[in-house]
């Protein structure tokens, strides 16, 4: 039988607690050094984190900073007319497409590495398009400087040949004027006789107004360049009361009178270069008096003369 020890018994006790207290307090210092262990990977990420921010947000700013330089060399090029717009369609959109996806990415706050690596190669690519645009514009704007200056001495040679045909015709139509007015009779020897009509058909001139039955007007006419064929002339016989004897509503046009009424048109069938002598009987009432006769051809008083009644 084994009798127990009092103070080995105690002895233990203390041991053991002691024992319990280390491993407690190495359990503590784990704790402890766990704790500062996961605090600083946290910090550390964090920082990390941060950085990449920071990094991301600096990015941003020099990409924004490109695009809007690029923005800048774009406005400078000003704008277009509907000409070079025309020109211009399909490059203008490339750049506008280009624009709207630059714009989406950098207006994005939870953009990415990628994101921010891909509006830098849109801008880069950007710029490639401002300056083929630059380029293409200053091609067409020389190219439509020269069309300018060509459509301008165009229009300015167009003008003179305007000015040209403009003398031309006027002095075509002088010419006409003058060929016109020389192709005119001339009438000369001019006469008007008053004839008494017999009832035995005979006649004979008389003076006496109350006698004449009628006027006969003779006349001649010539010209050396007017073409042979029938010719209107036309004959107004006025009495001593300034009425146009035998005058109907028709009128014929002057060249320096105006629109008159006449006594008769007749046409003479003129041959080319000759003396051709022209008659004509002016029947009616006869009152004393003077009595005025005018001869027309195209349109130019070509004669006149008077013949009094007693």
């Amino acid at each position: 039988m084994t009798t127990s020890n009092p103070g080995q018994n105690e002895t233990r006790t203390d041991q053991q607690k002691t024992r319990i207290i280390w491993i407690l307090a190495l359990a503590l210092i784990g704790t402890w050094v766990y704790l500062l262990i996961d605090q600083q990977s946290k910090k550390d990420t964090i920082q990390r984190q941060q950085a990449d921010i920071t990094t991301l947000d600096a990015s941003k700013v020099r990409l924004q900073q490109a695009f809007d330089e690029s923005l800048i060399r774009l406005d400078s090029l000003g704008s277009f007319n509907d000409s070079l717009k025309q020109e211009l369609g399909g490059l203008q959109q490339d750049i506008v497409s280009k624009k709207a996806e630059i714009r989406k990415i950098l207006k994005d706050r939870n953009a990415k590495q990628a994101d921010l690596e891909k509006a830098r190669l849109l801008i880069a690519d950007l710029n490639d398009r401002i300056l083929n645009l630059d380029a293409e514009v200053a091609r067409l704007t020389g190219e439509n400087k020269i069309l300018s200056t060509d459509n301008a001495q165009l229009q300015q040679e167009k003008e003179q040949l305007q000015q040209d045909l403009g003398k031309t015709k006027t002095e075509k139509d002088e010419l006409a004027n003058v060929v016109d007015q020389g192709s005119t009779f001339v009438a000369s020897n001019i006469q008007v006789q008053a004839v008494d009509e017999r009832r035995s058909g005979k006649e004979r001139s008389t003076a006496n107004a109350k006698r004449v039955d009628k006027l006969v007007v003779s006349f001649d006419v010539e010209n050396r360049i007017a073409k042979s064929g029938p010719t209107p002339i036309t004959i107004i016989v006025t009495n001593p009361d300034g009425q146009v004897i035998n005058a109907t509503e028709t009128q014929f046009e002057t060249r320096e009178e105006g629109n008159k009424t006449f006594t008769a048109q007749m046409e003479v069938n003129y041959t080319k270069g000759t003396k051709q002598n022209v008659q004509y009987p002016v029947r009616g009432s006869f009152s004393a008096g003077n009595y005025k006769i005018e001869i027309y051809q195209n349109g130019y008083k070509i004669g006149e003369a008077e013949r009094p009644l007693k």
